[in-house]
């Protein structure tokens, strides 16, 4: 067990990295390096090797090995992909957050949001780092993008995160928390799992006729059709 961190959140394994790319709208090899780090051999040169910036837990090839934290953990790293901010550059960002704000799994830590733009916006300015400096501005603020996807995240007493809205949806649609339905994605308004009813969908059966049997919004249900069914909508 993770010392002084909750076993339901850090250490139950409950996405797949297929999973997990799904719900958070990435490429799964993206997530595959996220999580398990990789080795590139350029030709004529050194093996260039990242580690992971997810966690993760030892299972069963295909079974889940992502627990909660970890897609937390996507989540941002998601973010940060979105504002430009590259590989190498995450990896680096992720050391020097853990090293200032003194804890591991930093990416899934409150102090991340209350503390990270001003300790990454530091680390910037020092080492002249332009890739960064254009996430954290002068304000030493998180970019838009970054700052939007922070406050899809809801924080436990203990500081770290607890429950997440998944960013698949221009609204705040669905959401997974560890406590309910195993972790599984359950539409906020509603409560019913998200792929019980892209099941239904996938079968064929009429979107106001889904919605009305789960007691969903129809609007709700389109934005995850969108999201997860791009070739249905």
């Amino acid at each position: 067990m993770t010392e002084g961190k909750d076993p339901l959140r850090f250490e139950t394994p409950l996405y797949t990295v297929a999973e997990a790319a799904r719900f958070l709208g990435v490429p799964a090899s993206t997530l595959r390096t996220w999580a398990h780090g990789y080795q590139r051999r350029p030709r004529g040169r050194r093996p260039v090797t990242g580690g992971p910036i997810l966690t993760t837990v030892n299972a069963q090839r295909r079974h889940p090995n992502i627990p909660f934290v970890g897609l937390v953990e996507g989540t941002v790293a998601a973010a940060f992909r979105r504002a430009g901010v590259s590989m190498q550059h995450m990896r680096r960002a992720l050391e020097v957050l853990e090293a200032e704000i003194g804890v591991e799994h930093a990416l899934a830590s409150r102090k991340l949001y209350t503390d990270g733009a001003q300790i990454l916006y530091d680390y910037a300015t020092t080492e002249d780092d332009e890739e960064l400096t254009v996430v954290v501005g002068g304000q030493r603020v998180f970019h838009d993008v970054i700052r939007d996807y922070l406050q899809l995240i809801s924080y436990a007493d203990d500081g770290w995160a607890e429950r997440l809205v998944l960013p698949i949806t221009q609204r705040r649609v669905v959401e997974c928390d560890p406590a309910r339905g195993f972790g599984r994605p359950l539409f906020i308004v509603g409560g019913a799992p998200m792929d019980d009813v892209l099941d239904r969908l996938r079968a064929g059966e009429p979107l106001q006729d889904v919605a009305k049997d789960f007691d969903l919004r129809a609007e709700d249900v389109e934005d995850v059709i969108r999201a997860a069914l791009p070739h249905a909508a």
